[in-house]
């Protein structure tokens, strides 16, 4: 019996090997391996034109594709749960942050962890749902996430994905182009990690020969830090490249690092054991570039619990903002205190002008 249960368990084993072996042969073959650079779709046709002198607003926003709300956790914060229980859940949290964009109504939209098709938010199509509220403006939607199957957390799996980000504009677009950004992963634990990108779009100045460019971001997370640092260094080095033609310069989003002049004694580190911040780099940049962040407000939670506003045991951020060029003037930067009701962030909003 004892030879019996040991070829039984050999060939248990052995199926189990080619398995694995072939779906992970499958996953590298499939791999999302983007262009350095990459042209972009944009679609709509706004009439809004900007001239020099003009102000905007713009938003920016990680929805966490819609199941990451208040009543969640995340497993790889330290929470349990790894896809909401089912897609009412996704679609109430995608009709706040819908009643949310319609409310601020403001020129430019940088959204961040917002789905195509991905087995976490049940298949639904996130960016044509959020398309269709701005029809008359200006979407491209950059790639970051793409994989056919991601096989952890086991028993249950994260599955099929295909997400990016997401910007909207009221102003007419020349161009968009996704850049792409390196990754300390390494295979095969690279098959199944985001590709980070910038999402670099350009708005024409009327008048003149300068552009608006807009960079929609979404920056390492998970990784031991040097990810995040050759990020940040790609895009500190495209917004003075862009500066120096002369252009007005806009880079928002997640950031995924707390921003130099954040005061960290009111949102203390509690537990090292999980996600740190760590500190945006801006060394490469001089004092008159503007780092935009609200201090008054968390934009992020650590999703190691459920929130409850009142725990003690709250991990806060400020991961979320904008960095300006010395030609634009900053009128205002609010973080929007939504609670984390539909996200694990609260959306920035920014008012700027076009200095002469």
């Amino acid at each position: 019996m004892l030879k019996k249960f040991l070829k039984t368990l050999g060939v248990f084993l052995l199926i189990a090997l080619i398995f694995i072996i072939s779906l992970l042969a499958f996953l590298t073959i499939r791999e999302y391996s983007p262009e350095p650079q990459e042209a972009l779709e944009v679609t709509g046709t706004p009439s809004k034109t900007l001239t020099e002198g003009d102000s905007l607003t713009l938003l920016t926003y990680n929805i966490g594709y819609g199941g990451l709300d208040k009543n969640h956790d995340f497993f790889m914060d330290g929470g349990e749960t790894v896809n909401v229980e089912n897609k009412e859940i996704i679609l109430n949290n995608m009709e706040g942050v819908k009643s949310l964009l319609l409310e601020e109504n403001t020129d430019v939209i940088f959204i961040q962890e917002v789905d195509i098709d991905a087995k976490r938010s049940f298949g639904i199509n996130q960016v044509q749902y959020i398309n269709d509220l701005f029809t008359d403006d200006t979407e491209s939607f950059a790639t970051n996430f793409l994989c056919d199957y991601i096989p952890y957390p086991l028993p249950e799996t994260i599955g099929k994905v295909h997400s990016g980000i997401l910007t909207l504009s009221k102003f007419q677009s020349s161009n968009a182009t996704r850049i792409a950004l390196p990754t300390s992963f390494t295979w095969p634990t690279r098959v199944a990690q985001l590709k980070r990108c910038l999402l670099v779009e350009r708005v024409p100045i009327e008048g003149s020969d300068k552009e608006l460019v807009l960079v929609n971001l979404h920056l390492e997370a998970y990784d031991d830090g040097s990810g995040k640092a050759a990020q940040s260094k790609i895009l500190m080095d495209l917004l003075l490249q862009e500066y120096n033609k002369g252009n007005y310069v806009i880079a928002g989003g997640d950031f995924n690092q707390s921003f130099p002049q954040v005061d960290l004694s009111a949102y203390p580190l509690i537990n090292d054991e999980f996600f740190k911040a760590g500190i945006l780099d801006t060394s490469l940049l001089n004092t008159s570039w503007t780092l935009a962040a609200d201090n008054s407000l968390p934009t992020a939670r650590l999703l190691n619990q459920i929130y409850d506003e009142a725990s003690d045991d709250n991990q806060y951020y400020v991961i979320d903002g904008f960095i300006l060029s010395p030609n634009l003037i900053l009128e205002e930067i609010k973080t929007l205190d939504q609670g984390f009701e539909y996200s694990d962030h609260n959306p920035v909003r920014l008012k700027v002008t076009l200095g002469e």
